[in-house]
């Protein structure tokens, strides 16, 4: 957006209003995003000349820094031979002195305004933000925003976010006769076999006992004798 004659001569009257109410009468120029010079208002016939240049150098100021001039001479100041370098290099458009402000519309810089001459301190700056506020009154109001369709929502998982559940197995039922086993089928359960029919299960019987459970032994070994070892 350019920053049309229109729109600069609201911002003109506006500071001029402001400086008859506090009775300081100041030079105001207003440039566009180029810095070149679209109006200028001297109110007052003495110091005109000087203070007629001043504001366009301030203009001009917070078009290239876009910012207001009392910023740019705040760090500006800091720096050796700041001034009278942009000075020379902007032949004499470039001045570190309040006064001056950039002039946005929509938060894009369209131009500037600069003033110049007031009787007090911090006047120039007063009136020159004065002139500003004009572009608050000629904003357009924001248009209410048509209702937007509902968008169907898309279909989620139900559990997006689902991690695998380690598995346990269960821990196998004490070997207690006087408590059963239960019926249901398990990982880890054991079926009610007794110790000596188990599989791997291996019992060491002694002499003693294996002649108990043969007792023809003996008479095997006297019929031996008998016959000399003879079959």
């Amino acid at each position: 957006m350019n920053l049309s004659i229109d729109i600069a001569r609201r911002i003109l009257e506006a500071s001029k209003q402001r400086a008859k109410e506090l009775r300081s009468p100041v030079s105001i120029a207003i440039v566009d995003s180029g810095g070149h010079l679209v109006l200028f208002e001297r109110m007052m016939s003495p110091y005109g000349w000087a203070t007629g240049n001043i504001s366009i150098a301030k203009a001009s100021t917070a078009v290239m820094f876009n910012q207001s001039t009392d910023a740019v001479a705040q760090w500006g100041a800091g720096i050796p031979g700041f001034a009278s370098s942009m000075s020379e290099m902007t032949h004499g458009k470039f001045i570190m002195a309040a006064g001056g402000w950039p002039i946005r519309i929509g938060g894009a810089t369209v131009g500037g305004i600069g003033v110049s001459g007031g009787n007090a301190p911090g006047r120039d700056d007063e009136i020159a933000r004065a002139g500003l506020g004009a572009l608050e009154v000629m904003a357009p109001a924001i248009p209410a925003q048509p209702p937007q369709p509902s968008q169907p929502q898309q279909q989620q998982h139900s559990r997006p976010y689902m991690q695998p559940t380690p598995s346990y197995p269960s821990m196998p039922a004490p070997n207690n006769p006087s408590m059963p086993l239960s019926n249901n089928s398990g990982v880890g359960q054991q079926q009610n076999v007794p110790v000596n029919q188990q599989a791997g299960t291996q019992h060491l019987v002694s002499d003693q006992t294996q002649e108990e459970e043969n007792p023809y032994n003996d008479k095997m070994q006297f019929n031996d004798s008998r016959s000399g070892g003879q079959q």
